[in-house]
């Protein structure tokens, strides 16, 4: 990729992220002028770059909305949740076109029809629209769903599609268009309005809600009705079933003989090959449910043929038959919702001062090495050994100093604000109280909080599951705010701050709240636990339980929510970035979640081990404390060890075994048994080591090499005789 499209790519998102926030605060506030004014010169920007890097279709898209806001500025059209929608979609097209470049280097080829439709809408006075469906009117899915809940254990996602009026004069079949969608389950039709009496209907005029539920997954739904994508709304139901997406043994057989056909370089035919097994991948992909991945194949096909060779092609290709093994907590935690996840930053933008204060550090390392050469220097010629024990204390006292300094700085320079993640979610919040019909206000504070790269990065989903659970379970109907006398439009607060070495992340709603006689009644009837334990719990442990895996109070399984499968995620991937969560909760007033973390994840502060002869590290935040247990103190459990410490029994699990190493050497042998209580993934136990060690702060280095896939490990860190310590990961290690 040139300079010139990495400048655009930076640019442009960043325009199209304060664009977005001026459309909400538009929405919320429709004569605020300054808003009105800031949004307009965003996607004006925007065109004009669409010019610069020649890419006509995002110019077009940019300019109808241009020219919506241009009417509203000028008092012709108001401020409409349509019309904001219409604007949104511009933007969201133009992240599609945006990732695409970045991914490939090249300036995609635009669909025509989804250009126009968009264009189209946009253009479209209200006037002209008449009193139409909403495409996004709520209240239509649980209805749905429950007439259809037979089918619900195969489907994947539902649409409604309500077409143009005058849909037919663009020649447009909505029936024929519905039906190429595979695996339809259900299907329901209703009029957009009331049927008038036959002599007076129009046979031109288009008056269907079309209601579809299907067991394709919502991207290859999308696929098949992109050409309509605003007048259709898809809500996904449930996580990719085992296995989707993946290639069956057939399809990569197809493919993998496709990549051999491109392959062949020879000059006679190659054009042909090249399109032939490209139509045939695409078509693969497509049929496979794997649309993401064939759109960026056609990308590749389509560059390949313009550069005269397969490189892109089969790059794209490999990458398909090749993917990387990735992890992510949605697939593990069977997220119900589709949504954009955080884009990792591949760039930084550092503050002057903190360069500066590096350049300042530097400078004053650099005099204390000099100030080391010259002790040196000293020691060759002898001098008084008292003398020189001194002048190195005193420099040893300034090096540590400056590099704890150092260190602070660099830490800092790895840092990023809140806004990164907290930005995405206005939109997203938006978009389900208009799913539930319920009127939601998000407001965010702290944004400006600072902290490390990888926990702005990693605390979106997270963050996602808190805010469903918040606007599906805890935000009652307006009906039922007013009933109890509170303002029909709850709010919803996300907040972050800064306490020291921790960063403190919270969601508040103040919503029904959570009732522990609620939660005591499901935990009896899923045997959680019994009633008698249940009704000797504080109620603080009581609402502890909303973490158990698959715990739900919900009476129905929805698109956003009630799988059991939220809060448990929640804690999981809080906990591996070392954090804590805590609720608090009152009925009727509203309920806290707290994500107490901190600041860096890689400065940590670790207590070191010895088992099979090697040193390990283990973050001295899951350790509760060190013990010595005579070895006729340890008794058996089945094939298990136990330990008693304090009237409650503790599994004692060897560390050599975890990490199968040799058996703990002879010198432990009749001795007593040196214990780390320790806890992590929920639970308290106790590991047994050979030796304890010196605790200490370290830098952690990402696992790599070989070891970069392995389960357990944390990361690496160099001991000061120059050996490697590795830190383990508790939390993954007794999960």
């Amino acid at each position: 990729m040139n300079d010139l499209l990495e400048q655009f790519l930076i640019e442009c998102r960043e325009l199209v992220e304060a664009a977005t926030q001026d459309l909400l605060a538009l929405e919320a506030a429709p004569d605020e002028k300054e808003r009105i004014d800031s949004a307009f010169r965003g996607f004006h920007t925007l065109k004009g770059a669409a010019g610069i890097v020649e890419f006509p279709a995002m110019g077009q898209v940019m300019h109808a909305a241009e020219d919506v806001l241009a009417s509203v500025r000028g008092g012709d059209r108001p401020v409409s949740a349509d019309l904001i929608g219409d604007c949104l979609s511009c933007l969201d097209l133009l992240v599609q076109w945006l990732d695409a470049i970045a991914e490939n280097g090249a300036i995609p080829v635009a669909p025509d029809e989804a250009v126009t439709s968009l264009v189209a809408r946009l253009a479209r006075s209200p006037a002209d629209a008449g009193p139409e469906a909403r495409v996004d009117d709520a209240g239509w899915l649980a209805g749905f769903l429950d007439r259809h809940r037979t089918l619900l254990r195969q489907a994947r996602a539902a649409f409604r599609y309500v077409p143009d009026a005058d849909c037919f004069f663009r020649g447009e079949d909505p029936l024929a268009l519905v039906a190429r969608v595979p695996g339809i389950l259900a299907l329901e039709l209703s009029p957009r309005e009331p049927w008038p009496p036959l002599e007076e209907l129009n046979p031109f005029e288009c008056n269907l809600i079309v209601t579809v539920l299907t067991a394709s997954s919502p991207d290859e739904t999308s696929a098949v009705l992109r050409s309509v994508s605003g007048q259709v709304a898809i809500h996904p139901l449930a996580e990719s079933p085992a296995g989707d997406g993946d290639l069956s043994p057939d399809a990569r057989k197809v493919l993998e003989e496709q990549s051999r056909l491109a392959a062949n370089g020879a000059a006679e035919g190659f054009a042909g090959r090249l399109g032939s097994s490209g139509r045939v991948a695409i078509n693969v992909l497509r049929h496979a449910g794997m649309a993401e991945a064939a759109e960026t194949v056609s990308l590749a096909l389509a560059r390949s043929q313009s550069d005269n060779n397969s490189e892109a092609f089969l790059a794209a290709l490999r990458t398909v038959l090749e993917p990387p093994a990735e992890a992510t907590e949605s697939g593990a935690a069977g997220d119900p919702l589709a949504a954009p996840r955080t884009r990792a930053a591949r760039a930084l933008r550092i503050d002057v001062e903190r360069i500066d204060a590096l350049v300042s550090l530097a400078g004053e390392l650099t005099a204390v090495k000099n100030a080391v050469g010259h002790s040196a220097q000293r020691a060759r010629e002898g001098v008084d050994p008292d003398s020189l024990a001194r002048a190195l204390k005193d420099q040893h006292a300034l090096l540590d100093r400056l590099v704890a300094e150092l260190r602070r700085a660099v830490l800092e320079i790895r840092v990023l604000p809140m806004r990164q993640t907290f930005q995405q979610f206005p939109r997203l919040v938006r978009e389900m109280a208009r799913d539930l019909g319920k009127p939601v206000r998000l407001t965010i504070e702290g944004e400006t909080t600072e902290a490390d790269k990888a926990t702005v990065e990693a605390l979106f989903e997270p963050l996602l599951h808190v805010l469903r659970n918040a606007l599906d379970h805890g935000i009652e109907s307006a009906a039922d705010r007013l009933a109890a006398d509170k303002p029909a439009t709850a709010t919803v607060v996300l907040r972050a701050t800064r306490e020291g070495d921790q960063v403190i992340v919270e969601v508040t709603d103040d919503g029904r709240g959570i009732d522990p006689a609620v939660i005591r009644r499901v935990a009896a009837e899923r045997g959680v636990a019994t009633e008698a334990a249940l009704a000797e719990m504080p109620d603080a442990a009581v609402i502890e339980l909303i973490f158990a895996p698959g715990f739900s109070t919900a009476a129905a399984v929805t698109g956003l929510s009630g799988r059991g499968v939220g809060m448990d995620a929640v804690r999981s991937a809080v906990a591996r970035l070392g954090g804590r969560v805590t609720v608090s909760s009152q009925p009727g007033a509203g309920t806290s979640v707290r994500f107490i973390l901190p600041f860096s994840v890689l400065m940590l502060r670790v207590m070191t081990v010895e088992v099979g002869g090697q040193v390990f590290g283990i973050p001295i935040d899951a350790v509760i404390e060190t013990i010595r247990v005579p070895r006729d103190r340890i008794s058996r459990a089945g094939a298990a060890s136990v330990i008693v410490l304090r009237d409650r029994t503790l599994p004692l699990i060897p560390l050599a075994d975890l990490l199968h190493l040799s058996e703990p050497g002879e010198a432990n042998d009749g001795a007593d048994a040196r214990v780390v209580v320790v806890s992590a993934a929920g639970q308290t136990g106790a590991l047994e080591v050979e030796k304890l060690g010196e605790r200490m702060d370290v830098m952690l280095k990402p696992m790599e090499g070989l070891l970069s896939g392995a389960t357990g490990l944390a990361g690496t860190t160099l001991l000061g005789d120059g050996r490697v310590l590795i830190v383990l990961d508790l939390q993954e290690l007794l999960a």
